[in-house]
Formats: structure tokens, C-alpha cells, sequence
């Protein structure tokens, strides 16, 4: 099944490329040490210059008539690529470009920003795109992962030096809707290939908030189809957008989602649900 791409979609998530791109940007001038550390292995300025980075790539993406960003080695790892190997590629790719200057960096996160928007402004947002692990993502879709990562890696900077950071429900679920559903609709490649066998039981899981479309999505026999909503179900999730991407992103636990209500899982057979997140699953 293949979900129409509305105008509605296009343009909101065409504004939140824009706003939380000049949000990150402004956040970031205000920390205090751009080499404090954000994660075990990453500062500020290393985060920094991998959401840089992949605007840039983004902005390739869109003018495919540009000479390409990454060369034939990133190129072959970009192809290689599963759910659980992209830490290889961040770490090829920020190897290769060593940039850390703050001053530098932002302005060329924003320029790659502009350069998408203008050079996509008449294009068609369901045009399919090469992405990870031989995979393909709706032009929209690639614009939504741009601002989940622009919100989780927001969130993880605003976390390490104590500044504010929001994420608004209506922009994260651009990230459920148009680039989760958008990369099993339009070609999943080998991006979510698991070690595990396939599974014969067919695991159908229901997905709702107050921001997306009702959707179903199956996994069967090692492959995750999208259905429309009416049909038997094993388990129901009502989520919120925000916390939902950070769960998924892992920044927290399943257990404080579901005490605080922002992740509610239900339906008759929720036991079902470890099996079917462990393929449908992100880094």
C-alpha cells in the first residue's frame, strides 16, 4: 500500500525543514563550550557537524547533477548500510570530514537547508530517493529524517548543558508518517535485515496519535508491509509523536513512556510487540 503524499504534508514539512533547522542554530550559538560532551563518544561540535553533514548530503540528494559529497568508499558503506551498522558509517564519514568550527558549521547546516528548499519548491514530494542500505525514501521523507535529526540531536545537546529545547508534537510525527511509512512503502532494501529467521506468525501492530493517519503495520515472514486500519490486529499503539522518536532513538526508557502515558499499548495480543521491534527498529 502507497499513501498519497497530501499538499497539507508537503508544506508542513517543508516549514519544519526550515524553522527547526534556524531553532538548532540558534541553540547551538548559545552553548558555552562547543567541546563539551554530548555522548560518551560525541562533544557539541561533533553532533554538530554530523547533522551538517547529512544536510549536505540531503542537499547531493537534490541536485543529483552536483558532484556527489561522498566518495566511492563512503558510497559503498552508504549502500551496505543496516539499522545496526550506521554507527560505522557516522564514524567513516566524520573521519572524512574533520571540520569542528561552530562558526563554520552552522552556517553551511542553513545553507544546505536553503539549497533544498529552493532547488525542491516545485518537485514532487513522493519522488523516490536513494537512501541507506540500498533503500528508498519519498522526497518528503527524507526532509522529515532531516528534522528528527535536527530534534533528537537538539534534544541531546539542550540535555548535556542545560538549555532549553522543545520538541513540538505536530513536527515529530512528520517522522512516523512521512519517513517511517514513506521507506516501507516505497522500498526497505536490506536496512532492517536482522540475523533472526523469519518468522511464520504474521504480527499486524496498530499505530495512532492525534498527528498521523491511522495505520496498521505487518510484519510477515521477515517482511513489514503497510496496511490500512480495519483489520485484525495483534497490538494497538496510541503514542505521542515526540516521545515515541525518542524511544525509538533510545534517549528514554519504554518504562517512563508508558508510566507517563505518552506511549499506551494495548490490543489483544501485546506480547507480541518485542518480536516485531526487533526488525522494525531504528539505531
Amino acid at each position: 500500500m502507497t499513501r498519497e503524499i497530501t499538499a497539507d504534508q508537503w508544506r508542513s514539512v517543508r516549514r519544519a525543514y526550515r524553522v527547526t533547522g534556524a531553532r538548532f542554530a540558534e541553540m547551538v550559538a548559545r552553548v558555552p563550550d562547543p567541546g563539551a560532551m554530548v555522548t560518551a563518544e560525541w562533544t557539541v561540535a561533533d553532533t554538530v557537524a554530523h547533522v551538517a553533514l547529512i544536510a549536505k548530503m540531503y542537499r547531493s540528494l537534490a541536485r543529483p547533477d552536483t558532484a556527489p559529497l561522498l566518495d566511492d568508499r563512503a558510497q559503498g558503506q552508504v549502500r551496505r548500510t543496516t539499522v545496526d551498522t550506521v554507527s560505522v558509517l557516522n564514524t567513516l564519514v566524520l573521519k572524512d570530514f574533520p571540520e569542528r568550527d561552530i562558526g563554520v558549521l552552522v552556517p553551511e547546516l542553513l545553507a544546505a537547508i536553503d539549497e533544498v528548499l529552493r532547488v525542491t519548491e516545485d518537485a514532487d514530494p513522493a519522488t523516490p530517493l536513494d537512501w541507506l542500505g540500498d533503500s528508498k525514501v519519498p522526497l518528503a521523507g527524507v526532509l522529515a529524517h532531516l528534522v528528527n535529526e535536527l530534534q533528537i540531536h537538539g534534544w541531546d545537546i539542550a540535555k548535556a548543558v542545560k538549555l532549553p529545547w522543545t520538541i513540538p508534537p505536530g513536527d515529530a510525527a512528520l517522522f512516523f508518517e512521512l519517513f517511517l511509512v514513506g521507506v516501507l512503502t516505497h522500498g526497505v532494501g536490506h536496512l532492517i535485515d536482522t540475523d533472526e529467521p523469519p518468522r511464520e506468525r504474521r504480527i499486524a501492530v496498530a499505530f495512532r496519535s492525534a498527528y498521523t493517519s491511522p495505520v496498521v503495520l505487518v510484519l510477515h515472514r521477515g517482511r513489514v508491509t503497510v496496511e490500512e486500519p480495519g483489520g485484525p490486529v495483534d497490538a494497538r499503539i496510541s503514542f505521542d509523536p515526540a516521545s515515541l522518536n525518542l524511544m525509538l532513538f533510545h534517549r528514554i526508557g519504554k518504562v517512563r513512556s508508558a508510566l507517563t502515558r505518552k506511549i499506551v499499548i494495548g490490543g489483544p495480543r501485546p506480547w507480541l510487540l518485542p518480536a516485531f521491534l526487533r526488525v522494525v527498529r531504528l539505531p
